[in-house]
């Protein structure tokens, strides 16, 4: 479902088509035991966007004019724990696992708590049934799992780690957390666009973060995906690039109508070493900055080609 422009001129695009077959093809990549044949049906509910933002997106000829008024955040280092819990869903869902746990769906969910030097993570992983013949294979599957996160933790530097792995699992009673597909969408447990992953592929409570799902979204004029990314990049950048700067934050804000390379708002916060005044740097961030916004038109190639991950 969403919205998309279905004719061009005088010339029509089969949008439906290319909905259904372009889901088709990501769900037969990425869900490695869904069958797209017998498992799902899709339905393509595609209608075209409201005239002004239409008019909109065709107003100017030379730069891209946002079409909504938004924000985007982004920051930089991540910590430690961001860091393994990433790692973790990483490992996972590499593609490797097909071949080494086919048993392991790809509906993942990783929490990380920290307590001083040590981390708590409990793990989600949807199992497939059909590759646990009985409860010790499954009870494997998980001690495996669990495996993998310990020795990722030790590379992180939690030496202390508690892991959980499938943790409302009831063994008396024989429940455990099997699907069929490896998700559990199957049972209608889908989620909400805008509850998951931002562009760095965490949630994180504890760090600015915008509202808007990056997925989904037009990579030309859609402040909610173009800022999001770009302001990671800048903070990226900035912790990478300019010497001195231990922590980067950078907040975008756009306003309808504006062209996208020209925020009403770009603000960067930064973390310094000792002794360094963030006015000895000033100049250099705003290169940094300025530089991104020029290269905005980039992203679309890039978003296209689907090298920018957006969850």
């Amino acid at each position: 479902a969403g919205r998309a422009t279905s004719l061009l001129g005088d010339e029509a695009i089969p949008i439906e088509d290319i909905a259904i077959e372009g889901s088709r093809s990501w769900l037969q990549a990425n869900l490695h035991a869904l069958d797209v044949d017998r498992h799902v049906r899709i339905h393509a509910l595609v209608q075209p966007g409201s005239q002004d933002l239409r008019e909109l997106f065709s107003r100017d000829d030379r730069t891209p004019l946002a079409n909504d008024t938004s924000f985007g955040t982004g920051y930089a280092p991540a910590s430690a724990l961001e860091s393994l819990v990433l790692a973790v869903e990483r490992r996972i869902n590499g593609r490797g696992r097909r071949q080494d746990h086919p048993a392991w769906g790809e509906d993942v969910k990783v929490m990380g708590v920290r307590r001083g030097q040590s981390a708590r993570l409990t793990v989600a992983c949807a199992m497939i049934d059909r590759h646990v013949a009985h409860v010790d294979d499954y009870l494997a599957e998980k001690s495996a799992l669990c495996a993998v996160v310990r020795e990722l933790a030790q590379r992180h530097g939690f030496h202390e780690c508690e892991v959980g792995i499938n943790t409302a699992d009831d063994n008396p009673s024989g429940m455990f957390y099997l699907t069929v597909t490896g998700t559990s969408a199957e049972a209608g447990d889908d989620g909400q666009v805008g509850r998951g992953n931002r562009v760095n592929g965490l949630i994180t409570p504890c760090r600015p973060m915008s509202l808007e799902a990056a997925a989904g979204k037009n990579p030309v004029t859609h402040i909610g995906k173009i800022y999001n990314v770009v302001a990671q990049r800048i903070a990226e950048t900035i912790v990478n690039a300019v010497p001195g700067v231990d922590s980067a934050h950078c907040l975008t804000v756009s306003r309808i109508g504006d062209p996208v390379n020209r925020p009403s708002v770009l603000h960067v916060k930064v973390a310094t070493h000792s002794g360094l005044a963030v006015s000895d740097i000033r100049p250099q961030l705003a290169s940094v900055a300025e530089d991104h916004l020029n290269r905005l038109q980039t992203l679309i190639g890039e978003f296209v080609a689907g090298t920018i991950a957006v969850f």
